[in-house]
């Protein structure tokens, strides 16, 4: 069987940027599950692929677009 595709120096780099937005906004990981039920734990841990949707979502609920999202990451760390 197939492993799924991971990219884990871009995961690590969008966990690192939905920490830093969630921290920014003083939120604890319970306050984003309950405003918007999903489970960031995983996510800010860069062990899961988040899918483009749910990134969609988050970056709604932080009030940014998608394309401010990826401009603000560093892929160089």
């Amino acid at each position: 069987m197939r492993q799924p595709r991971s990219n884990k120096i871009l995961l690590q780099a969008v966990a690192k940027e939905l920490r830093r937005l969630r921290k920014e906004r003083d939120l604890s990981q319970i306050d984003v599950y309950i405003d918007t039920d999903i489970h960031i734990g995983r996510i800010e841990q860069g062990k899961t692929n988040i899918s483009v949707t749910t990134l969609f979502d988050l970056c709604d609920y932080y009030g940014l677009s998608l394309e401010t999202f990826f401009h603000n990451i560093d892929f160089n760390k």
